[in-house]
């Protein structure tokens, strides 16, 4: 690369770091608003807080990058023509297109960043934050569980708890189940524990008894035990996930095992093609909407009121771009076969992209008026 390469890029490359702070603070900051309200209100700790807060970091700035490389593109360009420096490279004799590479290698290092993130951290993220929410429901259920007074969890049935030991042991527990309606179980058990499975939390209850009263003749069966389990996830309607969101598996192991996604996540084929050309399409966002940007400035000459016209019209650009991305999202879903739809809007945007290049390469004449007579002209 040419010093003058290594100038723009470095230019780019500052302004991208600082554009894309900003956009990441203020998008983040919304989020982290909406989980502490939330998360709060349910019992958790900071501490769980931050951590979704910061699970939610890569899709955040996976959103905000290509937003923030458009930002710096454009005001690298305006910044570079109100200080003349724009004018000087075009008078030495660089084209539109020349001055476009040191661009077209910054969109493609975001590019590459957006690519790890769509491809890798996104998805680890969303696994890691579904285990979790899962977690903090099945803590949600044992904070039902309080000593020393009667819970109604669910419509038909009372527990009660007379104390709960430092080893989260529940100490002389009653639970009464009269949901059957025909039928009302009461249990009594010395001890119980709250055991978390694959089918969401159980209420295992030792050294107890079961008295089933049948309502219809009022007869009472009687039954010990040393040990019985009862689905308390289901009661406080908390169960285990039954299925994984292709949205939390990484791209290779969809291409490796597809038929072992498919099991995990009951999508058909098509959608699981839909989801690996999505993720391919939208690192191409990138240097698609720096070099739309950038060649939308071209278009303009020298001012001193700056570009801004220019800048109107590149930021129309983004919008219909991003227009353009939320549609083909919204057709691939329904119709997952047309995975080729997610390459449109970046095609799209490098194609005006070219024809904006050329445009602002040809030679411009000047205006008849600007222009002395041929005739008539004394030395």
């Amino acid at each position: 690369m040419t010093r003058l390469d290594r100038y723009l890029l470095s230019q780019l490359m500052a302004l991208f770091g600082f554009f894309a702070l900003v956009l990441v603070s203020v998008y983040w900051v919304n989020q982290a608003v909406r989980l502490f309200d939330r998360l709060i209100s349910d019992g958790q700790t900071a501490w769980v807080v931050l951590e979704f807060t910061a699970l939610t970091l890569p899709n955040v700035v996976r959103v905000v990058l290509p937003v923030a490389a458009f930002a710096a593109g454009v005001y690298a360009v305006n910044r570079a023509s109100q200080d003349s420096e724009l004018v000087v490279m075009q008078a030495t004799g660089a084209s539109p297109w020349r001055l476009a590479w040191p661009v077209a290698v910054f969109g493609l290092i975001v590019a590459l960043m957006m690519t790890l993130l769509v491809h890798f951290l996104v998805p680890a993220s969303r696994a890691q934050m579904a285990d979790r929410q899962q977690q903090v429901t099945e803590n949600v259920t044992a904070r039902f569980l309080v000593e020393g007074s009667f819970q109604h969890p669910a419509t038909g049935v009372t527990i009660y708890i007379r104390q709960i030991s430092e080893l989260g042991e529940l100490l002389d527990i009653f639970l009464s189940d009269a949901r059957a309606g025909s039928t009302r179980t009461t249990y009594t058990a010395e001890r119980a524990l709250i055991v978390p499975s694959d089918s969401g939390p159980k209420l295992v209850m030792f050294d107890g008894m079961a008295q089933t009263l049948r309502l219809s003749d009022q007869s009472l069966a009687t039954m010990r035990f040393a040990d019985f389990t009862y689905d308390i996830g289901a009661l406080m309607s908390v169960s285990a996930r039954s299925k994984r969101s292709i949205d939390e598996i990484m791209t290779v192991p969809i291409l490796r095992a597809p038929d072992e996604v498919i099991a995990q996540t009951r999508q058909e084929p098509a959608a699981l093609t839909r989801i690996v050309h999505q993720r391919l399409a939208q690192p191409l966002l990138a240097p698609a909407a720096t070099l739309l940007g950038f060649s939308v400035l071209l278009l303009g000459g020298y001012s001193r009121f700056g570009l801004w016209r220019q800048i109107g019209g590149a930021i129309f650009g983004l919008i219909v771009l991003q227009f353009l991305t939320n549609a083909v999202d919204s057709a691939t879903k329904s119709a997952p076969e047309a995975w080729w739809l997610h390459y449109v809007p970046a095609g799209t945007a490098l194609s005006v992209t070219a024809l904006l290049l050329w445009w602002s390469g040809r030679p411009r004449r000047r205006p008849r008026s600007a222009t002395l007579p041929a005739e008539g002209v004394s030395a």
